[in-house]
């Protein structure tokens, strides 16, 4: 069975001796460390940290205080997630311009088919405002006129709104590691592209150009590499010789919306792990009702043989050789 782990996240400058002080602390206190993984961008310092509090020696607004103390000791900023403060998940999207996504998440939503609350919309350009203001949800527009985001003021509303998960609805803003660091493997992202190919920007222009048969979509978790993140769910789809770009874009945005919302239930039903830049199921997880990759239709359509082995099967000291006839 597999154990709820409690999360800590570390986010400064790069100093030494940072990781042996928080690990320190945990074991002093009967915390056991499950994994630890961090990294360096821009100057900033990243560790995000799972552990076993299930046996610790201290209750958790004792271990929340002592591990903010030490932060401030060390000039960096602590997060601590226990298994149970995510219960209730509450998700901002971010979005820009284009609604089908935004739609999606909304009509789930309403439905009570999401399993969580979309707390806030988050837009680098007002457009969208009517659209959240249709279901009753704030929406802040953090944007300059040239549709520039205010990283500081989006990570006061995420903390406002105390999130979970942060849903890149067709945001055309790259996140810098201020926020990605924040909120490791809790901000995915749609991308018009089969991930590896065609990553940035203009990904369906860059479909038409290299003239592929079939395009795609792609939802993954955001890193400070970018579109380089690991692959949640993905689809696909013919392009047509004669078609054009808006042609691919209305045949893409269907399944935009699709694979960005299959990703985010994924993710609220805690169905997915992540480890060495691969999503992988959780064992306990149905696999009827969650799946990744083609569905089941789509693989019974591709042939299954041949394959490779029929050298070993025509190995000639491995067949019997014709009786000889005397006419």
């Amino acid at each position: 069975m597999t154990r709820e782990l409690t999360e800590i996240t570390v986010i400064g400058g790069d100093k030494t001796g940072l990781i042996a002080n928080v690990t320190t602390l945990l074991f002093e206190r009967g915390i056991n460390v499950e994994d630890l993984d961090q990294a360096v961008r821009e100057g900033i310092f990243r560790m995000t940290l799972h552990a076993d509090t299930s046996e610790m020696t201290c209750t958790r607004d004792e271990l929340r205080e002592a591990l903010s103390d030490l932060g401030d000791d060390l000039g960096v900023e602590v997060q601590v997630r226990f298994p149970s403060d995510r219960e209730t998940r509450e998700i901002a999207v971010l979005v820009t311009k284009e609604s089908h996504c935004l739609e999606a998440l909304f009509e789930a939503w309403a439905n009570d088919d999401l399993g969580a609350e979309i707390s806030v919309v988050i837009g680098n350009h007002d457009t969208l405002e009517p659209l959240a203001s249709h279901y009753d949800v704030p929406f802040h527009d953090i944007g300059d006129q040239k549709g520039t985001a205010n990283e500081d003021r989006l990570l006061e509303l995420l903390a406002e709104y105390d999130v979970d998960l942060i849903v890149l609805a067709r945001y055309m803003r790259i996140l810098g590691p201020n926020v990605v660091f924040r909120y490791e493997d809790r901000i995915i992202n749609i991308h018009p592209s089969l991930l590896p190919a065609f990553p940035g920007a203009a990904a369906y222009r860059q479909a038409k150009e290299k003239g592929v048969r079939i395009a795609g979509v792609t939802a993954h978790y955001v890193t400070t590499d970018l579109d380089q993140g690991p692959v949640i769910t993905q689809r696909a789809f013919d392009v047509p010789d004669d078609a054009s770009i808006d042609d691919i874009k209305s045949r893409g945005q269907p399944l935009e919306a699709d694979a960005l919302l299959e990703a985010v239930k994924l993710h609220l039903d805690d169905a997915l792990t992540v480890h060495r830049g691969r999503t992988s199921l959780r064992e306990e997880v149905d696999p009827e009702k969650h799946q990744l990759g083609l569905t089941s239709e789509a693989q019974a359509s591709n042939p299954d043989r041949p394959v490779d082995g029929i050298i070993d099967a025509l190995d000639t000291k491995k067949l019997a050789a014709p009786e000889q006839s005397e006419d």
